[in-house]
């Protein structure tokens, strides 16, 4: 297999294991391509907690490390406001420095919407190369992507094939194309990202999965246009990836309400 991008965070409790199977697997540490995150806990302490992810993974440099959420959480599990230091302007400009050091090549976020990105980028010296979020035919995002291709910011999907015991699997649409193209279900959400012109990072336990998952197609354009049109389809529009909660009486996510977070609160 080709596939070697490594995309793992403290908040995982697997840079140890990972860095581990780097080692082990014989492959030159210069053609993996290794992500971590900031976790939410830590935005007050972005130096301290980048030494503890390296030390951890045992390797002399990390290839991206990601921003994991744009809110910050005390030791008690508060998050703070949006105005209550260090707010995400204040992290990023100490992930910032980190690149000085000479351990970590590139720099970018994950959860961030256009609204957060609005607060963000007057502020930087470094655009993030990278937003790394949930994307998929039910949520595409679109309004996302677009604003993030006019400031140079890659998307990367996690989840695209959607959560737990996901529908896209038995979308009437994708099992359709699916046939016409003799590939999996699967295929076709991860061929669909790309060809979008995003990045997509499924998770597997399984070589056989690992393997299919690396064997994309392109779609005609009919086809490209049906999947792009899923989301329109009643009870299919998913304007946000999870539900985590109430904060206030709101919908929220780690203590921030939808609002806060830029996000349309749309959840069945």
């Amino acid at each position: 297999m080709e596939a070697k991008c490594l995309p793992w965070g403290w908040g995982y409790q697997n840079e140890k294991h990972t860095g581990r199977a780097i080692r082990e697997s014989g492959v030159p540490r210069s053609e993996i391509f290794l992500t971590t995150k900031l976790a939410n806990t830590d935005h007050h302490r972005v130096r301290e907690a980048f030494e503890a992810s390296l030390a951890q993974l045992d390797c002399e440099y990390v290839d991206l490390y990601l921003m994991h959420w744009p809110q910050h959480q005390d030791e008690t599990g508060r998050a703070l406001k949006e105005d209550e230091s260090p707010t995400f302007v204040e992290t990023w400009k100490e992930m910032e420095k980190l690149l000085e050091t000479g351990k970590v090549k590139s720099i970018g976020v994950s959860n961030f919407s256009v609204k957060t990105f609005d607060v963000l980028l007057p502020h930087v010296k470094i655009v993030p190369v990278v937003n790394q979020v949930q994307l998929h035919p039910y949520l595409p995002q679109t309004e996302l992507l677009d604003y993030c291709t006019s400031k140079g910011i890659h998307l990367t999907a996690y989840s695209p094939l959607g959560q737990t015991n996901s529908p896209l699997f038995t979308d009437d649409t994708i099992v359709r194309i699916a046939e016409k193209y003799g590939i999996s279900t699967g295929q076709v959400l991860l061929s669909w990202g790309v060809q979008r012109g995003t990045s997509v990072v499924p998770k597997s336990e399984k070589e056989e999965r690992l393997r299919s998952n690396l064997k994309l197609v392109k779609f005609d354009s009919e086809d490209f246009e049906a999947i792009n049109a899923i989301h329109k389809q009643p009870g299919k529009n998913k304007n946000v990836a999870f539900h985590m909660g109430y904060v206030d009486g709101k919908p929220g996510m780690f203590g921030w309400t939808y609002e806060q977070l830029g996000w349309e609160y749309d959840y069945e």
